[in-house]
């Protein structure tokens, strides 16, 4: 939901949550290149609210679904609402060629996922939107994923309707730039917006990249994710 369509009280609502969220650092953008030490930026530091049952970073008020309509790695435009209406899904925003955060992430994801029953993996939608379009052409998205999860959906466009979308669930992504060296970096935010069949957004996760200087980890965990999906898959128990 863009803020030109928003009530007042909502406009202000999520501007105050984004101006929390930034100061707990979970705005940051994190730059990716292509160099093989991963150099370009760590993940946001993790940040949780007491009262909360997910061991994400609990969003209140809950993000909504964006307005999104991209392509597939098919070839077929994919909007994003409709196509994961009804179903847990996880949205995060990466390219191909990240060193770092996007296999951590990515990975975190699909251990997470193998902890669940069958019949409640199946109801959970896991969509990837390429930050580096240019490279990231179709095949190569449905290359990358299919080493990971050959279920997950990728999807590319314009730079321009990606940047857009994921400003609407406050994650930061600029267009992807070339060093002097010639490597291209892309940054881009490192969370994971975790939606409910009910098509909102109580949760997002930051990825983990190693333990901060009191000795906690950094970002969310492969256990983070497995214990928050069954509470998103089935909210009637999140509620008991």
């Amino acid at each position: 939901m863009s803020n030109a369509t928003q009530s007042p009280g909502r406009v202000r609502r999520t501007g105050l949550r984004l101006a929390a969220l930034a100061a707990a650092g979970l705005l940051v953008a994190t730059g990716c290149s292509t160099d093989s030490d991963g150099s370009g930026g760590g993940a946001p530091a993790k940040v949780r609210e007491q009262k909360s049952i997910y061991k994400g970073i609990a969003v209140d008020p809950p993000w909504t679904k964006p307005d999104l309509t991209l392509t597939d790695t098919s070839g077929q435009p994919y909007d994003f609402r409709a196509k994961t209406a009804g179903r847990t899904t996880l949205l995060y925003f990466g390219y191909t060629h990240c060193p770092d955060a996007c296999p951590t992430v990515m990975g975190d994801i699909v251990r997470a996922l193998t902890k669940l029953p069958a019949k409640d993996r199946a109801t959970v939608d896991v969509v990837f939107v390429t930050t580096d379009p240019e490279r990231d052409t179709q095949a190569a998205l449905r290359e990358w994923l299919d080493s990971l999860d050959k279920s997950f959906i990728g999807l590319t466009g314009p730079f321009e309707k990606i940047q857009a979308a994921a400003r609407q669930v406050g994650v930061s992504i600029e267009p992807p730039t070339t060093g002097p060296d010639g490597k291209v970096v892309s940054t881009h935010g490192t969370q994971v917006i975790a939606f409910a069949p009910n098509n909102e957004g109580p949760v997002m996760y930051s990825a983990s990249s190693g333990l901060n200087p009191d000795g906690m980890p950094n970002g969310n965990s492969t256990d983070d994710f497995a214990h928050d999906l069954p509470l998103l898959i089935h909210p009637e128990d999140a509620k008991k």
